[in-house]
């Protein structure tokens, strides 16, 4: 599969005003549609890795979350099946103005809520305006909204967000306040999909919490009314399944099965016995040495490029000993990433030498991972009079992600590697949704293992998601001497027109990252995959790991 590169803001532009009001659904139109037949199943059954957050995605962080809700809902744009390329869902067309900050974007007609509720204009100022207007709580755990938008109402100079205009029952002009390359393609994003504004005012849904290390979150979270192909029927969290069927007012081709259960395994020999007991059609994230017998039992597996990194985050606010290069350098020297990609990783896994994969613009080739080099490591710690100090260092339980098939097999060899190089390793673990996410959220650990999948191809969605935000990113550049400075960069070559200054732009930052500012390891990259049944047919695999199933059948 051949991800095809983000186009320039002038090439976006130029498709955008193409863009006419004729888009069709991609969906196979084929079949009887939802209900199965004599020769199909009337439910798909799913072994997912972890549970879901919550079901409002405006407050999601989470592959596991977004798997379930991306059923539920649909955005103003859409991504067209196997590929990163952006495509009409509830915009039909949207049209820049001259100077690119304000977007004109033609509704679909005839379209309403799971509820029964009107999709219009005006639910898009709502949902917008929303969004815009978190407060307190809301704001923290509105995470991808800072990520791409920068920031809300009450800090208005600093949100690429402006302002929403119903300019008529089918047509909304959403402003912003800089050009960049990232609008209107972050309207794909999940967490910016629309929901019913009836059901957002009755179950309160901005009434986001802080309790304890994390969050409450109302009762609409766990009621969502979206515009997708399915609605949610009950999440059983008892026995860890949760159950969509199909949403009858869903505007598009209805769903090959009427039903769509996800089954929560967090281990993942536990997800391969059940597809062979026929208990799941499929799985996520199947281990790589697993692969070859899966198909010789006459399973699909589906190997998606490795548009992720794996990384050590760092955080040198809560550990003051972090602000120190040296410090950050000896982890790196410390770590034998080598040696883990090709014990734990899939084949076509690689070491990473920056924040981001070769295959997205602004990559730079020259750089090279910092080697494995303990005796460095030693130096550089006592060099910095930091040998002995204690680095608490924390990974996920219950869980599998893309770029990390098994987090505690990984932190595992990290920590004996560190130790080896003088470090007193304080082990932490929480689970995924159980405190893990929030705990790096909230800065509660020195260092802990995350990673990223690209939401779409551009640079941006990699440096400018981690490091953008001075004042608040998991990184807290902010105690760092250089994070203004690699803030404001990030924001200036966003909003370069030309495609070869804006990858100059990038190739310089990933190597002031590299050599200079160091405030995170990065680890590697993977090729994940997922496995299906051979009676299931229809369901295409995404590179951004963002996969639709309403298209899937499932034989008898």
């Amino acid at each position: 599969m051949t991800l095809k590169r983000t186009a320039p803001l002038v090439l976006l532009t130029v498709a955008a005003m193409s863009m006419t009001a004729c888009a069709q659904s991609e969906r196979d139109s084929g079949g009887t549609g939802s209900g199965g037949t004599s020769s199909t199943k009337d439910t798909f059954t799913f072994g997912a890795a972890g549970a879901p957050k919550l079901f409002d995605p405006l407050y999601a962080t989470d592959g596991e979350t977004f798997r379930v809700t991306r059923q539920i809902h649909s955005g103003l744009l859409g991504v067209k099946p196997g590929t990163a390329d952006i495509q009409p869902e509830l915009a039909e067309s949207w049209t820049p103005s001259d100077d690119g900050l304000s977007w004109t974007f033609k509704l679909r007609q005839g379209v309403k809520f799971s509820d029964g509720t009107p999709f219009n204009a005006e639910a898009v100022c709502y949902n917008m305006q929303r969004m815009f207007e978190q407060k307190g709580a809301g704001q923290q755990a509105a995470e991808y909204w800072t990520y791409f938008f920068g920031s809300f109402s009450d800090k208005p100079a600093d949100s690429l967000y402006k302002s929403c205009e119903a300019k008529d029952e089918n047509t909304a002009v959403i402003d912003i306040t800089r050009s960049t390359s990232s609008f209107p393609t972050i309207l794909s994003l999940d967490s910016f999909s629309m929901q019913s504004p009836t059901a957002l005012k009755a179950g309160d849904a901005n009434n986001v919490q802080a309790q304890g290390e994390g969050f409450t979150y109302p009762a609409y979270s766990k009621a969502p009314v979206g515009i997708g192909p399915y609605k949610l029927d009950k999440y059983d969290e008892a026995n860890k399944t949760v159950t969509l069927v199909a949403n009858d007012a869903y505007y598009g081709d209805k769903p090959k099965t009427a039903k769509l259960v996800f089954k929560i395994i967090p281990d993942e020999s536990t997800r391969r016995q059940e597809l062979q007991a026929g208990s799941i059609d499929g799985y996520d994230l199947p281990n790589p040495v697993d692969w070859k017998g899966l198909e010789d039992a006459g399973n699909k597996v589906l190997v998606r490029p490795a548009f992720n990194i794996l990384y050590m985050g760092l955080n040198p606010e809560k550990n003051p000993k972090l602000k120190d290069l040296r410090v950050r350098q000896a982890i790196a020297y410390a770590l034998n990433r080598d040696q883990m990609v090709k014990t734990q990783l899939p084949e076509g896994a690689t070491v990473a030498s920056q924040f981001m994969p070769e295959t997205v613009s602004g990559y730079n080739k020259d750089l090279k991972p910092y080697p494995y080099d303990p005796a460095k490591a030693k130096s550089l710690l006592a060099a910095a009079g930091a040998t002995g100090m204690t680095l608490q260092f924390a990974f996920p339980t219950e869980v599998s992600r893309p770029y990390m098939p098994d987090p505690q097999k990984i932190h595992a060899a990290f920590v004996k590697d560190l130790e080896a190089a003088g470090f007193k390793v304080d082990v932490v673990s929480k689970p995924w949704n159980g405190g893990y996410l929030d705990g790096v959220s909230n800065g509660q650990f020195d260092a802990w293992l995350l990673g990223w999948t690209g939401d779409y191809n551009a640079a941006d969605n990699f440096l400018g998601t981690f490091f953008s935000n001075l004042e608040q990113n998991d990184f807290h550049t902010k105690v760092l001497p250089f994070g203004k400075t690699l803030s404001e960069d990030l924001k200036k070559a966003d909003a370069i027109v030309d495609e070869g200054q804006r990858d100059a732009a990038y190739q310089k930052i990933n190597q002031q990252i590299a050599e200079e500012y160091l405030p995170g390891v990065p680890i590697s990259h993977s090729p994940p995959a997922l496995v299906i049944s051979g009676k299931v047919t229809g369901l295409v695999a995404s590179p951004l790991t963002a996969e639709t199933f309403d298209g899937v059948s499932v034989g008898k």
